[in-house]
């Protein structure tokens, strides 16, 4: 489904296959000489075709259009290798791009094999099958022709002219589009409405929760009446959703320590006793996919927890333990 949200801007609902996203947001963004598609869709048949046909609906060619990918995850970067052309700019952050660049090849699948074992999930039983993980699925093939963005580079598209604005947080290089005149921001998976994107951390050494609400403040003071993000609907009170993200993550630390109380316990162990919006009310019951999500939640909150000074952690046989200070 394609829709004019701006003048010379159009939301392009890409479906994403048994996923409870249900779809990703991607724009087209007419230009005077190149266009912009901002994010792409997984990696799949079903995106594909919906992409071709919005495209031609659209009357525009890849010849024509260059390519913003505002993060790693394959529902935004996953048909990049299959739509650009020898013409084609593709924009990416360099964290990000290096990962994406190796595809199915990525070292951040070993990093991940990691996360399986130190967060508790191997010894709670989860089968170490990377070909499960959507990311992994729906990748793009291997690709080296990125340009990289950093944080302040300008980007003009028509009437538009976007700063990358650097926001860390859901993956180590997440960057958002922000028009200052028109008080616009393409947000990618760092804003979203309703639900609250997915902050995890799959190895100890970053606060990676702490990073994303640095860039809810960083975005904050950003003047911002229009918000087109990654999935669902669109935004107009900016600030107002930030605050709810963040009054969402203090209550979610409070949970954890509540979980913990005087125990040692690990990713696992508190993440089956927080509190999540689902269906499933027994932990055996999750799929493999959202117990990943939500370990890497839960893990991403106890390692705050720790760089902030209120945990410690041990390992025992390769898992991580975490207990109050």
């Amino acid at each position: 489904m394609i829709e004019q949200v701006l003048p010379n801007i159009f939301k392009i609902q890409i479906p994403l296959p048994r996923n409870p996203l249900k779809a990703t947001n991607s724009y087209f963004i007419r230009g005077n000489e190149r266009n912009l598609l901002v994010d792409t869709g997984f990696n799949c048949e079903e995106s594909r075709s919906a992409m071709i046909s919005a495209l031609k609906e659209l009357d525009a060619t890849m010849e024509n259009t260059d390519l913003f990918i505002t993060h790693l995850h394959s529902d935004h970067a996953g048909l990049l290798s299959f739509l650009v052309k020898p013409e084609t700019t593709v924009w990416m952050s360099e964290p990000d791009g290096y990962v994406v660049g190796g595809g199915q090849e990525s070292s951040h699948w070993l990093i991940f094999s990691g996360f399986l074992v130190g967060s508790g999930l191997i010894a709670d039983g989860i089968e170490n099958t990377i070909e499960r993980h959507p990311g992994y699925r729906y990748a793009p093939d291997i690709f080296d022709g990125f340009t990289y963005v950093q944080d302040g580079d300008e980007i003009k598209v028509g009437n538009y002219n976007f700063q990358c604005v650097e926001t860390k947080g859901h993956t180590p290089g997440h960057i958002c589009l922000y028009d200052q005149d028109k008080k616009l921001l393409l947000s990618g998976d760092h804003i979203l409405g309703k639900i609250t994107p997915n902050i995890t951390l799959w190895q100890l050494g970053e606060d990676v929760l702490g990073e994303y609400l640095r860039s809810l403040d960083r975005i904050a003071s950003l003047d911002v009446d229009l918000v087109l993000p990654g999935h669902r609907y669109l935004l107009n009170d900016c600030r107002g959703r930030i605050q709810e993200l963040k009054d969402h993550h203090k209550a979610r630390l409070a949970n954890v320590l509540d979980i913990l109380g005087n125990q040692s316990l690990n990713g696992v162990e508190v993440a089956q006793q927080m509190k999540w919006d689902l269906t499933f009310k027994d932990w055996r019951d999750f799929p493999w996919g959202q117990k990943l999500f939500a370990v890497g939640e839960a893990m991403s909150h106890l390692y705050h927890l720790f760089q902030i000074g209120i945990l410690q952690i041990h390992c025992d046989n390769d898992i991580y333990y975490f207990t109050k200070r």
